[in-house]
């Protein structure tokens, strides 16, 4: 009994939901071709959230049980195997993984606003402008945002924490993650992160650490709402322009 209990605990929430939706086609409610339910109506009958539930159905299309098809709804595909399985992991929950770096890095910049050097400082400031640099030509500055992120860490002067930082930084590669981000992700989003960012580094540079608290945790909650978010024609901010293109004196 212990071991069953432990097993059911293991799986991630956004496998149990697609489980769930999975038995609900296998028992003949929905045909092959035949369109799910609106998103709301879904997640209201399975008593989920919407977000809860997004991340179930992305699960599912990665398995090749469903296709998501931008404006018009998400439509049941035939089985790949003869013998239907359940949905496979694939990564950390974008959701609980964003959770988990606000929780983690709002700690973390706390101590690092605390301790602040000119050094340290200069390092974030390097890393964003990295960021802007891939960005202007029209690459997803992923590896600037990376340092940008352990930088920052690395101010707090603790292995353990900068260690945490990078491993929770690196499940936006998982397969579910990576699909999330690839539907969602583009140089209008990109231009909106880069301010978050500068948000991020002035309340660093002003070593008040409630501000950059906030804006860290403003930034990833953004981060996690444009991952579930259903891809649209964005409109295009106004480029970041507060840090400048040369070091700091």
């Amino acid at each position: 009994m212990p071991s069953s209990s432990r097993t059911v605990d293991a799986r991630r929430s956004y496998q149990q939901v697609a489980d769930r939706i999975r038995a609900v086609i296998q028992d003949g409610a929905f045909s092959v071709g035949s369109r799910l339910p609106p998103e709301r109506e879904l997640a209201l009958q399975l008593g989920v959230s919407r977000p809860s539930l997004r991340e179930a159905l992305i699960a599912l299309e990665i398995d090749g049980r469903v296709e998501i098809r931008m404006g018009s709804g998400v439509y049941v595909c035939a089985p790949p195997a003869a013998v239907e399985h359940g949905t496979p992991a694939l990564g950390e929950s974008a959701i609980e993984l964003m959770q988990a770096r606000a929780a983690l890095e709002g700690a973390v910049i706390t101590l690092a606003a605390a301790r602040a050097t000119r050094a340290g400082l200069d390092r974030v400031a390097e890393s964003l402008r990295a960021m802007r640099r891939e960005h202007a030509r029209g690459r997803t500055p992923v590896d600037a945002d990376r340092r940008f992120h352990l930088s920052i860490a690395e101010m707090g002067g603790n292995s353990v924490l900068v260690r945490l930082v990078g491993e929770l930084f690196d499940g936006r590669h998982s397969p579910i993650s990576s699909h999330m981000r690839g539907r969602s992700e583009n140089v209008h989003t990109w231009t909106t992160a880069l301010q978050e960012h500068e948000a991020v580094y002035h309340a660093l540079e002003a070593r008040d650490p409630q501000a950059a608290a906030a804006a860290m945790f403003t930034h990833l909650r953004a981060s996690q709402e444009r991952w579930l978010a259903e891809p649209s024609a964005a409109h295009e901010p106004t480029p970041p322009s507060n840090i400048p293109d040369t070091d700091p004196a």
